[in-house]
């Protein structure tokens, strides 16, 4: 049986659809600050925090549990700038929590939920496994710090764990049955869309002086299903012997601000006003990733690439809502 820590987020319920339609059992461990009790559609559902190791230990003694997906995460940059102690609380020290208790259970596969932030501004484009991690903000480093835990649990205790970095994950289950609902929602693509259905009067372009073609920031957007068959890959990996790793997941193509608001007007036939203000803090001008040694390595070929295909997908899920 699969845990999947934060099921019931985006990433984590699309990660969870795959794996039952794919004949695993599942049981989702999720506090529901972030996630939505109507999203866990598929497999067990426990209400519990990773900050109890009694509630965790209790749900491994309730299910036999093999191998764990870790999606349980606060993820916002600006708010990890203003309130650092919050997110390596959660991040940091609720990971070392779950990987003390897998201990306890013998359980040894972690997929990991990891992200490009752990890179910082990239010296090279497109990033690459073996690129230097500098992070800019405290949510990359939280990242970079959970790694840094999972190999020194790998050398002393056996626990084998896929780092999944990812770039920035778009759209929704193409059958609408889950998608992107964020409280408070700071992504692109749906507040892009919010404006389109007229729940928003605009959309905020946050810099426009990057040095990039159009001055606004660029971004590589892989699909939340992509990224789930990826997770699913990555397990698969470890069980047949695969040594820890890391793997970039992203699409090797950048797309601006400008060009997601463009796209977004052309999927949904409407026109969205933006309005241009001052940089956040902890926003690299552009990151692009290589996804060359996940395709090698885990068989991964992601089947939603284009930007059309993703925004029609979340538009599809946004009209459904």
């Amino acid at each position: 049986m699969i845990l999947i820590l934060g099921g019931a987020g985006y990433i984590g319920s699309h990660a969870n659809k795959l794996l039952s339609q794919r004949g695993y059992d599942t049981v989702v461990f999720d506090n529901l600050i972030c996630g939505h009790r109507d999203f866990v559609k598929w497999g067990n559902f426990v209400l519990g925090d990773l900050a109890d190791r009694d509630q965790l230990r209790l749900c491994f003694q309730q299910y036999p549990i093999d191998a764990v997906m870790h999606f349980s995460a606060f993820a916002l940059v600006g708010e990890s700038v203003n309130d650092p102690a919050k997110y390596y609380r959660n991040n940091v020290m609720h990971t070392i929590n779950l990987l003390d208790v897998m201990r306890e259970f013998s359980v040894q596969y972690l997929v990991f939920s990891s992200t490009c932030s752990t890179y910082g501004v990239p010296i090279s484009i497109p990033i690459e496994e073996d690129h230097p991690q500098a992070p800019i903000n405290p949510y990359g480093w939280s990242k970079f710090m959970i790694e840094q835990i999972l190999k020194d649990y790998d050398r002393a205790y056996g626990i084998k764990h896929v780092n999944l970095r990812y770039f920035n994950a778009a759209g929704a289950d193409p059958d609408a049955d889950v998608g992107e609902r964020h409280r408070p929602e700071t992504h692109l693509i749906p507040l892009t869309l919010d404006v389109a259905i007229a729940k928003l009067p605009e959309i905020k372009i946050y810099g426009t002086d990057y040095e990039t073609p159009d001055g606004t920031c660029i971004r590589d957007y892989i699909h939340v299903t992509d990224l789930s068959d990826a997770h699913i890959l990555a397990l698969d990996y470890l069980r047949e012997g695969g040594n820890s790793d890391s793997f970039n997941l992203g699409n090797g193509e950048g797309y601006s601000v400008r060009e997601v608001i463009q796209m977004a007007e052309k999927v949904t036939g409407r026109r969205i006003r933006s309005f241009e203000t001052q940089r956040r803090a902890g926003d690299p001008p552009e990151l692009i990733g290589s996804s060359h040694k996940a395709q090698e390595i885990l068989g991964w070929r992601p089947q939603f690439t284009d930007l059309h295909t993703i925004i029609t997908t979340a538009w599809r899920w946004h009209q459904k809502q």
